[in-house]
């Protein structure tokens, strides 16, 4: 399962274009993921937008590793469940 750490994250989608699952998308960050972000990750969040990438669809990722090569962040790892 990919797991993307807000604080890293630049919402730059090359999760998105990467993924041939379409695990990922880019959107605004949620209000209560803003609040949880260290100051640091503010400041590179609104620098960004506000723009991160979420997992809606973390169920249908094969664990290919795409998206952690792609992440010029490295903001995304994989994790067992």
């Amino acid at each position: 399962m990919p797991v993307v750490d807000l604080n890293r994250c630049e919402g730059k989608d090359a999760c998105v274009a990467v993924c041939p699952y379409d695990v990922f998308e880019v959107r605004k960050i949620d209000p209560s993921d803003y609040r949880d972000l260290s100051f640091v990750g503010k400041i590179k969040s609104y620098v960004h937008g506000g723009m991160v990438a979420y997992t809606p669809h973390a169920d249908q990722c094969r664990a290919c590793g795409l998206c952690v090569k792609a992440c010029p962040e490295r903001a995304i790892k994989l994790v067992k469940i």
